[in-house]
C-alpha cells in the first residue's frame, strides 16, 4: 500500500487527483496499510473526528477506539483485527472516540485493497456521521415521554377567549379520526394540543409517534417516515420499520409540516389517500390505521399560492384547523401561566417561592413575547436561579425583559391576577399615587416601595398626571 501511494505521490497529477477525490467525499475516509497504520486522512474525516491529517497520518487506527473492531475486545487487546487479516466486512453501525473524548455514532464500511498478485495490502474505510440522526431520534423519544406523562388537556392553561376556542376544538375533535392541522407561532404549545387530542381520544392506549419534519434532510426523513429494507441504499444494513408503521392504530404528529420537500409531500398525500405505505426498496404495500395530526408555524395557504406546497395535500391536511393564539394576544393568561411555572419549579428545585412583585409582573405583562410560552417559562426559570427569597423581583428577570420598552399595557390598567401566586393587587392610579405620596411625606422611594413599582415609574406618572414634585403648601 505504501509503495502504491509512493508512486501516486511521485506523479503530481495523480497525487492532486487522489487528494481531490478524497476531500470531495461527504463521508469521512482514510487509508490503512496492512498493519493498521493510517496513510491518508481526508477533510471530512478531520471534521467528524476533530483530528487533523497531520495528527493521524502515521498513527495506528486503534487510536480511534472503534466500538466493533472484529477480533478486538478493547484498545489494549493484543489480538489482531480480522479486517487487517484480509477478512471481508459489511457496513455496520458503531462509534469511535472524538478528539475531545466523546463518542461519535457512525456507519463504518471497509474495503480491502490487494496487489496484482491478490495479496492483501491495506484498507480503505469510509465513515458516515450519524450524530444529527441520533439527536433527532433522542428528541423524538424525549418528546414522546413528555407527552405521555404530562400533556393532558388540563395542562393547557388559560382563560382567554382564544385559548377557550382551542379547548373547544380539542374536545370536539378528540374522538374522531379527522386529520387536524394545528397552526401557531413557535413556542405557543402546538405539541401540547396534539398530545391532548391523542390522550383524550379512543386511541389513547396506542402509540403517539412524533416526527419533526424540519430536523432531518429529505433522504433521512423519507427513511424515518416510511422505513427501508436492507440494502435499499448505502448504509441500509438491516430492515427498519418507519415511524408511520410505528403509529399503526395510534396517532402520528408531524411537526413543522411546512418544511416538507416536494417528494415527501407526494408520498404523504398517498398515505392520506390510500392509508398504506411502501418501505424504501420494496414494492409490498402495508395497510395502516393511523390518525394524522400536523402542525406548522408557517402560513400554508400562502405557501400554496407561492407554489411551495401542494394544494391537494393542503386541503387533505386542513380538514379541521386549530389556531393557537400567540401569547401577546392572550396576556390575561400570563398570571395563570406564571403560577403554573412557579409551582412546577418549586417541585423541581425544592424552593418555596410564593410571590412575584408587582413591578416584575408588570414587566412580564408589558413584554411582547416573540418566543411565546416557551420564552415565558425560560424567564421564570431564570428568575428561580437568582431568587433566594419568597418573592420574585424585577431584578431576577432576564435583562432583555427588564430593559424592554413598555408595551401596550400601562401601569394603571387593572388586569386581574391569580391570587395563589401572591401578586400584589395594587393598581397604580393618580389618586392612589397621591395617597401614597401623602403617606410618605412626598418621599418618592418610599411611595414606590409601598406600591411595588420602581422609583422611575413614580417620577414618570407624577409628570404624566401633573402631580407636583413637592408637597402642596
Amino acid at each position: 500500500m505504501k509503495e502504491m501511494l509512493k508512486k501516486i505521490r511521485e506523479n503530481p497529477l495523480l497525487q492532486k487527483m487522489t487528494v481531490y477525490l478524497l476531500d470531495a467525499l461527504t463521508d469521512g475516509g482514510f487509508i490503512l496499510d496492512s498493519k493498521g497504520e493510517i496513510l491518508e486522512w481526508n477533510l471530512a474525516m478531520e471534521n467528524i473526528s476533530g483530528f487533523t491529517a497531520k495528527e493521524m497520518v502515521g498513527k495506528s487506527c486503534r487510536l480511534l477506539h472503534f466500538s466493533n473492531c472484529p477480533g478486538i475486545s478493547g484498545p489494549d487487546d493484543p489480538s489482531r483485527c480480522r479486517l487487517l487479516q484480509g477478512e471481508e466486512s459489511s457496513a455496520s453501525e458503531c462509534s469511535f472516540r472524538h478528539k475531545l473524548g466523546h463518542n461519535i455514532p457512525v456507519i463504518r464500511k471497509a474495503a480491502m485493497v490487494t496487489n496484482e498478485q491478490g495479496k492483501f495490502i491495506g484498507l480503505i474505510e469510509t465513515i458516515t456521521d450519524l450524530t444529527e440522526l441520533e439527536k433527532a431520534r433522542e428528541k423524538i423519544q424525549e418528546a414522546a415521554i413528555r407527552l405521555g406523562e404530562m400533556h393532558k388537556l388540563d395542562n393547557i392553561i388559560g382563560k382567554s377567549p382564544g385559548i377557550k376556542k382551542v379547548f373547544t376544538a380539542i374536545k370536539a375533535s378528540a374522538n374522531s379520526d379527522t386529520t387536524i392541522l394545528i397552526q401557531g407561532e413557535s413556542g405557543t404549545g402546538k405539541e401540547l394540543v396534539a398530545g391532548s387530542i391523542h390522550y383524550n381520544s379512543n386511541r389513547a392506549e396506542k402509540p403517539l409517534v412524533i416526527v419533526n419534519c424540519s430536523a432531518l434532510s429529505e433522504p433521512l426523513l423519507e427513511s424515518e417516515l416510511f422505513g427501508h429494507i436492507k440494502g435499499s441504499f448505502t448504509g441500509a444494513i438491516r430492515h427498519r420499520m418507519g415511524r408511520l408503521e410505528e403509529a399503526d392504530h395510534g396517532t402520528i404528529f408531524l411537526d413543522e409540516i411546512g418544511e416538507l420537500s416536494p417528494l415527501i409531500q407526494i408520498k404523504l398525500l398517498r398515505v392520506l389517500q390510500e392509508k398504506e405505505i411502501e418501505r424504501i426498496g420494496e414494492s409490498k404495500k402495508r395497510k395502516l390505521d393511523i390518525r394524522i395530526i400536523t402542525a406548522t408555524h408557517k402560513n400554508l395557504h400562502q405557501l400554496v399560492k407561492d407554489g411551495l406546497f401542494r394544494k391537494d395535500l393542503y386541503y387533505r391536511l386542513n380538514v379541521f384547523p386549530i389556531k393557537i393564539p400567540p401569547l401577546r394576544d392572550r396576556k390575561i393568561d400570563i398570571p395563570l401561566l406564571i403560577g403554573h411555572f412557579i409551582d412546577k419549579l418549586n417541585n423541581k428545585t425544592g424552593k418555596k417561592i410564593k410571590n412575584i412583585a408587582y413591578a416584575a409582573m408588570q414587566k412580564l405583562l408589558d413584554h411582547s413575547w416573540p418566543g411565546n410560552i416557551r420564552e415565558l417559562e425560560h424567564a421564570i426559570e431564570h428568575a428561580f436561579v437568582l431568587c433566594d427569597a419568597r418573592t420574585i423581583s424585577l431584578a431576577h428577570l432576564p435583562m432583555e425583559i427588564r430593559e424592554s420598552d413598555v408595551g401596550s399595557i400601562a401601569l394603571e390598567t387593572s388586569i386581574p391576577v391569580k391570587s395563589e401566586i401572591g401578586v400584589r393587587k395594587k393598581f397604580l392610579t393618580r389618586e392612589g399615587l397621591i395617597e401614597q405620596l401623602h403617606h410618605c411625606n412626598w418621599n418618592k422611594a418610599c411611595a414606590a416601595r409601598n406600591l411595588g413599582v420602581s422609583r422611575t415609574a413614580v417620577w414618570k406618572r407624577m409628570k404624566q398626571w401633573e402631580i407636583p414634585l413637592k408637597p402642596p403648601g
